[in-house]
C-alpha cells in the first residue's frame, strides 16, 4: 500500500523537474545510495548495470526481476529522497509485463521509473506504437498501485545504438517524444546524444523534459543546463569508478604487493558516520 511519505516523494521528484536541472546521481545498492545522499543529492536513480554487477552479473536483464525490485527496496528504505528506478525494458515484452514490474517496484518504495525502448542491449528498438502502449500501460498499473503521481522516464536508444540512418535519428527521437507524451510518460531520456546543437534543439522541439547521461567527455552539467536539460544522469559511471579502483586495488595488492590504488580515499570512522541513521 503506497503511504503519504511515498506520494510526498513522487511529488517531491516531479517538483525536482519543473524548474532548474535535476542531477541524479545513480546508485547500486543501499551503500551507495546512502554515500550519495550524505553527498548532497536530492533524489537518486538506480542503475541497472551498477545493480546488476553487485550480483555478479552483466547488464541487460541477466539479473531476475525479483532480484533487482529487491535491490530498489533496500536502497529506497536507506535513505529518505525519492528514489527512481531502471527497469531496463520492463522484464517483458508486452505492455502488461511493464506494468507488472512498474507495479512492483512501486510496491519496493520507488517513485520513478526509467524504461527503455530497446528489446536487447544493441537493438532493435521497439516500435513507436508498441513502446507507447508499454509506457500507457505502466501509466496505468501506477495509478492502480496507488502512486498516480509516478514519474516515468522513457529511455530511446536511437543515438545511443545509433539506431537508423544518422540524418533521420534526431527526426525519429522527436517522433518517439510526442507518442511517448500522449502515452503518459513524463521525460525522454537520450544517452548517446552529448552534441550540445543538438540537445538544445531537442529541447526545444520535445514534448517532454530531456535526460542526458553526462559523464568524462561529455559537456559539463552546467552546459548541458544552458541548453535547457531538466534531468542529468551518469549512468553506470559512479559504479565503474568504484569497480575499477576494486580491481585496480586488488591486482596489485596481488601482483606487486603495494597499496598505491588506496591512497586517497576517505578514512573508516568518516565513513561509518555516513551510515549512522
Amino acid at each position: 500500500m503506497v503511504g503519504r511519505a511515498q506520494k510526498a516523494k513522487a511529488v517531491l521528484l516531479r517538483t525536482l523537474h519543473d524548474h532548474g536541472t535535476l542531477v541524479l546521481p545513480n546508485a547500486w545498492d543501499a551503500g551507495s545510495a546512502v554515500l550519495i545522499a550524505r553527498a548532497g543529492a536530492t533524489a537518486i536513480a538506480t542503475t541497472s548495470g551498477g545493480v546488476a554487477w553487485s550480483a555478479g552479473l552483466p547488464d541487460g536483464q541477466h539479473m531476475a526481476g525479483a532480484e533487482m525490485i529487491e535491490q530498489v527496496r533496500h536502497i529506497a528504505a536507506a535513505v529518505g529522497i525519492p528514489v527512481t528506478a531502471d527497469i531496463e525494458a520492463g522484464y517483458g515484452d508486452r505492455p502488461e509485463d511493464v506494468g507488472k514490474t512498474i507495479a512492483e517496484v512501486v510496491a519496493a518504495g520507488a517513485v520513478g521509473v526509467n524504461v527503455e525502448d530497446s528489446r536487447a542491449r544493441g537493438g532493435p528498438l521497439f516500435d513507436v506504437a508498441t513502446q507507447a502502449a508499454r509506457v500507457r500501460a505502466g501509466r496505468s498499473a501506477a495509478a492502480l498501485a496507488g502512486l498516480s503521481e509516478l514519474l516515468i522516464n522513457v529511455r530511446t536508444d536511437v543515438f545511443l545504438f545509433s539506431v537508423g540512418a544518422a540524418e533521420h535519428r534526431l527526426r525519429d527521437v522527436l517522433a518517439r517524444s510526442s507518442a511517448y507524451a500522449e502515452a503518459g510518460a513524463d521525460c525522454l531520456f537520450v544517452p548517446g546524444l552529448t552534441d550540445l546543437g543538438t540537445v538544445t534543439f531537442l529541447v526545444k522541439e520535445s514534448p517532454l523534459p530531456i535526460n542526458v547521461m553526462a559523464g568524462p567527455g561529455t559537456p559539463t552539467v552546467a552546459e548541458l543546463a544552458s541548453a535547457g536539460v531538466r534531468r542529468v544522469s551518469v549512468g553506470t559511471a559512479i559504479s565503474q569508478a568504484a569497480y575499477s579502483i576494486a580491481y585496480r586495488a586488488a591486482a596489485e595488492l596481488l601482483t606487486e604487493g603495494t597499496y598505491t590504488e588506496l591512497e586517497g580515499a576517505l578514512d573508516f570512522a568518516t565513513i561509518n558516520r555516513m551510515f549512522i541513521r
